[in-house]
């Protein structure tokens, strides 16, 4: 055994008892970083401290709420004969803002089944799918059905809820300026009437620019 192996057998146990160690305190005293930011939790119609010029949470909950008030007074909605269905259209992004679009209409409609008491009924068009194979499963026997699987059940839409964002922007060496247009529309799918459309428009400056997911 030459010089350099006998050095080295000599620190190995040094080197695994210092290790043990090491693994030993991080294990039981944890990551610790006492000078982080705390996380704030907030309400979702307050705007925080991390905020930029585009779409925020604060707009969203503004936006939903008063398109789905103004859409339960429409008198095609408060005097209809029956229960009208409505179904979700995709909302059109026309801002510069990469933001979940369809976030808006999930939130009108969730309000709107909170406050309308039966007055609107929304048809799950984006689960058609899984419902078709359901059905195909009842009328082959492969499962059980508490009706007759071979009678069209499935509900017509009354009306169309779709929207569309629209934006505009100014940047300068002063900062940046965003106006968002947020409009959307019930639709009668017989006539293509448009018997709703609701707007607000929201208009933000601010030094910097904030990126949105």
């Amino acid at each position: 055994m030459n010089l350099k192996e006998m050095i080295c057998n000599s620190l190995k146990p040094i080197f695994f008892a210092s290790a043990g160690l090491l693994m030993a305190g991080c294990a039981s005293s944890g990551v610790k970083n006492p000078s982080g930011v705390p996380v704030t939790e907030m309400k979702a119609d307050e705007r925080g401290f991390v905020a930029g010029t585009g779409v925020e949470s604060q707009d969203l909950v503004t936006v939903s709420d008063q398109i789905a008030r103004k859409i339960l007074s429409t008198p095609q909605i408060m005097n209809a004969q029956g229960t009208p269905r409505v179904v979700l259209l995709p909302v059109e992004n026309n801002t510069r803002f990469a933001i979940n679009k369809d976030i808006f209409l999930t939130r009108i409609r969730g309000q709107l089944n909170e406050r309308a008491s039966g007055k609107v009924i929304f048809l799950a068009r984006d689960r058609l799918a899984a419902l078709e194979q359901e059905r195909t499963l009842k009328q082959t026997g492969q499962v059980t059905a508490t009706s007759d699987p071979h009678v069209q059940e499935f509900k017509g839409a009354d009306f169309f809820l779709t929207g569309k964002l629209e934006g505009m922007t100014t940047r300068t060496s002063a900062g940046t300026s965003d106006y968002v247009l947020y409009s959307f529309q019930l639709i009668d799918a017989r006539t293509s009437d448009i018997i709703f459309e609701g707007q607000h428009e929201i208009k933000k400056q601010g030094l910097e620019d904030a990126a949105y997911r």
